[in-house]
């Protein structure tokens, strides 16, 4: 199972009701974070999950209101008593960025492993069982989207180790994907592991015009959340200048990629009532939200 807390919503400042777009990823006790813009510790604090297991914060682009709330959010998981490297990704250029915001943030008791992914073309990195895409998308300076996949491997063939006369206390190995030498024979995990099947995958999208190549990347996402910083048709010579996405470019996206939920986020300081512009969106994807500050979702494997 896999638990996701849309920490707020806002972009380019954080409101009195509304803190900035940040997404926070738990999967068994472990987190994630995309994006931390300022504020964004206080919808942390409020959700309750704690800091300190949090390992790895990830940019989509180095624009103040996605990534000004690191300094204060590495002190406090700090505080918090982590002594584990933390790890920070993003698009070239984050050894500069982290390095000019930790001036004011020195002496932490954990090291920063910093991975800076390509802008140019799509990367995975692997982080424990969770694997990380990224892909760079189309707004004012290098920006990326994320997908999040937990990969599942098929189910143990009970019957088929019996077959092969396999002792039991082997196959807590195997599962695990360890080969076992067995009466001078060399087991592998395939002989008595079936079809890999449909893990779990989240996608997170924000700060671009639509592009081509989202659609095959968010494809099949239980989650896909996505920016829209605006939902009136009238605003879209905005969106295309500044490069943000509309209500209705979010649901298409949707749509084409065949996900199964779509949250709205990164709203426009002048959209006070996003959930006014729902409707239009839903008879282009049905399962479309509004997202609010501090939504979860837990999403569990499909069988």
């Amino acid at each position: 199972m896999l638990n996701v807390c849309l920490l707020g919503t806002g972009g380019m400042m954080p409101l009195p009701n509304r803190w900035l777009t940040s997404l926070l990823i738990k999967y068994n006790g472990r987190m994630l974070l995309i994006d931390c813009g300022e504020g964004t510790q206080i919808p942390l604090k409020m959700v309750k999950w704690g800091f300190k297991s949090i390992d790895a914060i990830l940019f989509t682009h180095y624009h103040a209101d996605h990534i000004a709330g690191l300094p204060g959010l590495l002190l406090t998981i700090g505080n918090s008593g982590r002594k584990e490297p933390l790890t920070l990704m993003g698009p070239p250029n984050i050894k500069k960025a982290v390095e000019g915001l930790t001036v004011i943030s020195p002496e932490l008791p954990y090291e920063l492993t910093l991975i800076e992914l390509s802008d140019l073309e799509s990367t995975k990195t692997l982080l424990s069982n969770i694997e990380i895409k990224s892909i760079p998308v189309d707004h004012t300076l290098p920006c990326l989207s994320y997908s999040i996949e937990l990969k599942r491997q098929g189910e143990f063939d009970v019957e088929r180790a019996k077959e092969l006369s396999i002792p039991v206390s082997y196959w807590n190995s195997l599962q695990k994907g360890m080969n076992i030498t067995f009466e001078g024979k060399i087991v592998s995990p395939q002989m008595v592991i079936g079809e890999t099947r449909k893990g779990i995958k989240v996608s997170y999208c924000t700060d671009t015009r639509p592009t081509e190549g989202l659609i095959e990347f968010i494809k099949d996402s239980d989650l896909f959340i996505c920016e829209g910083m605006y939902g009136n048709e009238d605003d879209l010579c905005k969106a295309e200048q500044k490069k943000h996405m509309m209500f209705s470019e979010a649901g298409l996206l949707a749509k084409q990629g065949s996900v199964k939920e779509l949250w709205l986020t990164h709203y426009s300081p002048s959209l006070t009532k996003p959930e006014e512009y729902i409707e239009p969106v839903r008879t282009i994807f049905k399962n479309t939200i509004a997202g609010s500050d501090l939504l979860i979702k837990s999403i569990k494997y499909t069988d």
